[in-house]
């Protein structure tokens, strides 16, 4: 975490960084305030006491559940603790959670959990540790995956269910190790979906699941689970001003994990789409100063040099007016749907790239220009480093 409090780990790399500027920092309804956001940090150590598979497919909503015990029993033989050295003297290790993804060894964490790490030792319910290696990380999205040469015995992998069929208000439970205390396991509901995940890079983690489910330091990497027992989510961060939980908690959908995941296992990067843009979401006061029937879409305001964007044709805005002591763009592009999925606000874009597009893909856009709407191709390009 930046001395900013803001989470470490987590962007899609689709606009610019002055968009997550407008939509978090100034924090409208439905957001959440970067300055509070906390990644689930890796607990200080604690004394207490003496092969890739096919992503499964989730049972019908709400059959087969199971009791919270069962998961527990079902799925604790798949959960790890991750303690963590870093390279820097001045940095102190910690520990964090994981969860077993294949029989080849393969344990899914948190990238902030493993970042600047020196050395990793996994350790499984029965004690035994090993040390593991870092095979493939990607920051915007705060995944990590760990390899470990483990006794075959312990490998239990875990299911990965589909989260695009979660709803708010379904019951679900986290697995993990909060302030090192192992093998914990919190239960309560989806608060909400699809919400955007501030970052200290600058992006923004899409379509992640926001839950009252108790996580603290320590949980970090460590399974959220529906009540099938099957993993809809890794926890990665709270919403708090103390750095304990609050009542907000949130995870990278299982979705996000069965797209990054295979291919950091083979590449040990991901490369994000990116559109090159920045500019802010219609809310009602820009909408009748741009005299648009409906508060929908998203105003381009600027458009990056040799951008995806710029080589599409797409148009920022060129002037401003004032009303009432504010300054309100005008002119640019306003977009309105991405492959025929209405935009509502940037958030349905973000969604929609981390969902459905790679490098390489065509997007098409619908925007209104000049009172007119039309269609502009986009082909998506990797997001440049340090954007």
């Amino acid at each position: 975490m930046d001395k900013s409090g803001i989470v470490v780990g987590g962007a899609i790399g689709a606009i610019s960084v002055m968009v997550i500027f407008t939509v978090f920092f100034i924090s409208p309804p439905g957001t959440t305030n970067a300055e509070s956001i906390k990644p689930i940090e890796p607990e200080l150590e604690v004394q207490v006491g003496d092969g890739q598979r096919p992503i499964a497919k989730t049972t019908p909503l709400y059959s087969k559940n199971l009791s919270l015990i069962e998961i527990f029993e079902k799925s604790e033989p798949g959960v790890v603790r991750v303690n963590v050295q870093r390279e820097e003297a001045s940095e102190t290790g910690g520990v964090g959670s994981g969860f077993v993804f294949d029989k080849q060894g393969h344990v899914i964490t948190n990238e902030h959990v493993v970042d600047n790490s020196k050395k990793v030792i996994i350790t499984f319910l029965d004690g035994r540790s090993y040390n593991a290696e870092v095979i493939g990380t990607d920051e915007f999205t705060d995944l990590a995956v760990i390899k470990v040469n483990a006794d075959l015995a312990l490998l239990h992998p875990l299911s990965i269910g589909d989260s695009s069929n979660l709803k708010v208000g379904e019951p679900i439970a986290a697995i993990g190790n909060p302030f090192g205390l192992s093998g914990s396991m919190t239960s309560g509901i989806v608060s909400q979906l699809g919400r955007l995940l501030p970052s200290g890079s600058g992006f923004s983690i899409p379509d992640v699941i926001q839950t009252d489910a108790a996580i603290n330091p320590g949980n970090s990497g460590g399974p959220l689970l529906n009540m099938r027992g099957e993993i809809v989510g890794i926890n990665t961060a709270i919403q708090s001003a103390t750095g304990e939980f609050t009542g907000v908690g949130f995870a990278v959908p299982s979705q996000t994990v069965a797209k990054i995941i295979p291919t950091l296992i083979e590449d040990g990067e991901y490369k994000h789409p990116w559109i090159g843009i920045s500019g802010r979401d219609i809310d009602p006061d820009l909408a009748k100063v741009l005299e648009l029937p409906d508060a929908v879409g998203f105003l381009v305001v600027t458009v990056v040099e040799d951008s995806p964007a710029s080589k599409a044709g797409l148009i920022g805005s060129d002037k401003t007016i004032d009303v009432d002591g504010v300054n309100y763009p005008m002119g640019g592009d306003i977009i309105l749907a991405v492959d025929g999925i209405e935009v509502r606000k940037i958030d349905d874009i973000l969604i929609h790239l981390q969902r459905a597009k790679s490098v390489g893909d065509e997007m098409i856009l619908e925007v209104l220009r000049d009172g007119r709407t039309t269609n502009v191709s986009i082909i998506l390009q990797e997001r440049p480093n340090g954007n």
